[in-house]
């Protein structure tokens, strides 16, 4: 939490389903106050393929290989959730012009591990490299890992062992001094993959469980049932690696459930936040989730964050009591609910009114506040739109056309509280080959979402 400020960003931008047949490509954001390109796109590194649909990014090493003076957080592992190419960046030699390292095709991860559509990337203390996929090469489900080597990127295969392997995947989070491994469930990639239709939840096409792996015999040893429709996203432990306890967002029951190691050894989940949908006309449903995208952990494990993409706010949370949250902070950044839209609200057990749209340097966003990345400190809290480019088209087409944007919230880390820095603003409706949709946000130091400490 003391290093040096953030001065550089690096996410992901994406033109799958925009009609724009250009590769996604990593930005370069520029995020210095003192410096004459302040918020500004400085540089960018278009991939060698079409429709990749980049996503979640991971680094080569972060804090569990402390001690380790051969490791260098100097490579970006960029995972392609689509075309199943995994991209290594070489983001060492020059920050601020990121240049290719290696690329795995996608024969590698079906041939080697059976295993599709890779998401989440975590560095392990062995040096290894460990990625989450949502799939099989066919496009069903299959909650599996693929194991990286960490130097030369090869595939070694799956991770996991044994014949039980859960039918969905998608994030994950370990803990060894607890001896775990605990991942989510999103849905399978074939029925998610253009857009979301309600009927596969009553289908069992999204997931419900929070998968209890040992970590030392990479096996599975338990499914935490949050319910069915809860399709639970993110999950964070908290940074205090003796801590046997964490978060998961549950993005359609609109859900915060904490799970928590048991006296028995054994885990289990309560629910500790909820947002109450909303009832709704001129929408996909009568019934508005949240739907709960992203939530990340203050390093010093006081705040929890969390983005309503539908409801269009961020919220802070205060849990300093693990097992009571406190609302501390809120701020409406668009959403399908802004006042004047096609949405009306008939029913809303939180606002009295419908919040107004969002507007910021004389733009009006669209959209809804999506992934989070908070500064060490603590203190600036930074947000993108875009959720996944076939949902982005269905429920926010307008993004598709106007492109996404980057925030940045100033965040009281006293008392609580959020609002908007309104001279911070980059807006890739602006980029070169046309607009794109801006994802995950990773800074050159380390983070708080990718991050694990022993």
């Amino acid at each position: 939490m003391k290093g040096p400020r953030e001065e550089l960003l690096y996410l992901p931008c994406i033109y799958r389903n925009t009609g724009i047949q250009k590769p996604d490509y990593l930005a370069t954001v520029d995020v210095d106050p003192k410096s004459p390109h302040y918020c500004q796109v400085i540089h960018r590194l278009p991939m060698p393929n079409l429709q990749d649909e980049l996503h979640h990014s991971g680094w080569n090493t972060c804090s569990s290989c402390f001690g380790d003076c051969r490791k260098s957080r100097n490579l970006l592992i960029l995972p392609a959730l689509i075309s199943s190419r995994i991209y290594v960046v070489d983001v060492g030699t020059d920050p601020r012009a990121p240049r290719l390292h290696k690329v795995v095709e996608p024969t590698e991860l079906f041939g080697k591990g059976n295993a599709a559509n890779p998401h989440t990337s975590h560095c392990l203390g062995s040096g290894d490299i460990l990625i989450s996929c949502l799939g099989d090469p066919a496009g069903n489900g299959k909650g599996s890992f693929i194991l990286l080597d960490g130097e030369t990127f090869e595939v070694k295969g799956n991770w996991e062992k044994g014949e039980k392997v859960p039918s969905l995947g998608y994030d994950f989070w370990y803990q060894p001094r607890h001896n775990v491994l605990l991942s989510t469930e999103w849905g399978v990639p074939k029925a998610l993959r253009d857009g979301f239709d309600p009927a596969d939840v009553e289908k069992g096409l999204y997931g419900r469980h929070i998968n209890v792996w040992d970590w030392s015999t990479h096996r599975l040893l338990q499914a935490l049932d949050l319910g069915k429709g809860s399709v639970p996203l993110e999950i964070r432990f908290l940074h205090e690696p003796a801590a046997g306890e964490g978060f998961v967002g549950c993005a359609l029951s609109g859900a915060v459930q904490r799970f928590h190691r048991t006296q028995k050894g054994d885990w289990a989940a309560e629910k500790v936040i909820e947002v109450p949908s909303k009832k709704v006309q001129g929408w996909l449903l009568p019934d508005m989730p949240g739907l709960i995208t992203d939530i990340l952990i203050s390093l010093d494990d006081r705040f929890l964050y969390f983005s309503n993409w539908l409801h269009g706010d961020v919220r802070q949370y205060d849990i300093s009591d693990p097992r009571r949250p406190r609302l501390v902070g809120q701020v409406f950044l668009g959403g399908s609910i802004a006042r004047g839209g096609p949405v009306t609200v008939l029913e809303d057990k939180e606002l009295q009114c419908q919040p107004e749209p969002f507007v910021i340097q004389g733009k009006k966003v669209p959209g809804g506040p999506q992934m989070l990345q908070l500064s060490l400190d603590g203190k600036r809290l930074y947000v993108t739109n875009s959720l996944y480019s076939g949902w982005d088209k269905q429920f926010y087409p307008d993004l598709l056309q106007e492109g996404s944007v980057m925030l940045q919230i100033d965040v009281d880390t006293e008392r609580g509280g959020l609002a908007v820095n309104p001279n911070f603003l980059v807006d890739f409706g602006q980029e070169p080959d046309g607009p794109a949709l801006a994802h995950e946000m990773r800074y050159p130091g380390g983070d708080c979402t990718s991050d694990i400490w022993l």
